[in-house]
């Protein structure tokens, strides 16, 4: 888990996630939770390992880098990425171990669901479920893969801001393809995900977000200033 200034979420973040693959069928010892505590200026270190977690560091403020510091540090033969805003539920974690224990799947994501949010993003987290599952996308706030996946291809690239879990999946599909292997969505139990960004950003921000993303297609996601809605800190 990524996580920077998430004080008021990362304990509940983490009960869930252990709970819901508790529920799954895994024993305690059978995974461990990490935080990656990205440069925070709050107690979100300290809530952390009070909610049992293994907390790492990274001091550059990117997420890509949050996530592959976290990565670094895991033992286990699979990898979840998973934003600290997000909730999956027991049956999308059975699904989840389903997968891992396909030998034909790489990697995969799931689709999402928002609770309370403003109909345009409503319609925009429907339109990213369907571009997701059929370009076998994932999206970053959950993201799993063989952990000698990960490390072949050299994990998220510290060249994106943003949208770096797009650059991975394309990477690692073409890892994978080329050893028989598929990145699969998961889509029967969509995992709840916080719409906050949806109330903390006004429709004009969000707007000049996305015209500047036409307007800079390329330059878009590699550009710090540019991905404010990622960066400025706002909870």
């Amino acid at each position: 888990m990524p996580a920077y200034n998430e004080e008021r979420l990362i304990a509940d973040t983490i009960a869930n996630a252990a709970a819901s693959l508790c529920a799954a069928g895994l024993t305690g010892d059978a995974f461990e939770i990490i935080v990656c505590d990205n440069a925070s200026s709050d107690a979100t270190a300290e809530r952390a390992k009070q909610a049992g977690a293994r907390v790492v560091f990274e001091p550059e403020r990117q997420i890509a880098r949050a996530r592959n510091t976290g990565a670094a540090g895991a033992r286990a033969p699979w990898l979840l990425f998973l934003d600290a805003d997000s909730w999956p539920d027991a049956a999308l974690m059975r699904d989840l171990l389903e997968a891992m224990q396909d030998p034909r799947v790489v990697a995969g994501g799931c689709t999402m669901r928002m609770h309370d949010v403003a109909p345009g993003i409503a319609v925009a987290l429907h339109a990213w479920n369907l571009v997701s599952r059929v370009c076998r996308w994932s999206a970053g706030a959950f993201l799993f893969c063989r952990s000698d996946g990960f490390h072949a291809i050299g994990g998220f690239s510290a060249e994106f801001f943003a949208a770096e879990e797009l650059d991975f999946s394309r990477r690692i599909k073409r890892w994978g393809g080329a050893r028989g292997l598929a990145l699969r969505i998961l889509h029967r139990h969509p995992m709840l995900t916080s719409g906050r960004k949806g109330r903390l950003y006004s429709h004009r921000e969000i707007g000049l977000l996305f015209l500047s993303m036409l307007r800079h297609p390329r330059r878009f996601f590699r550009d710090r200033r540019l991905c404010y809605l990622w960066y400025d800190g706002r909870r």
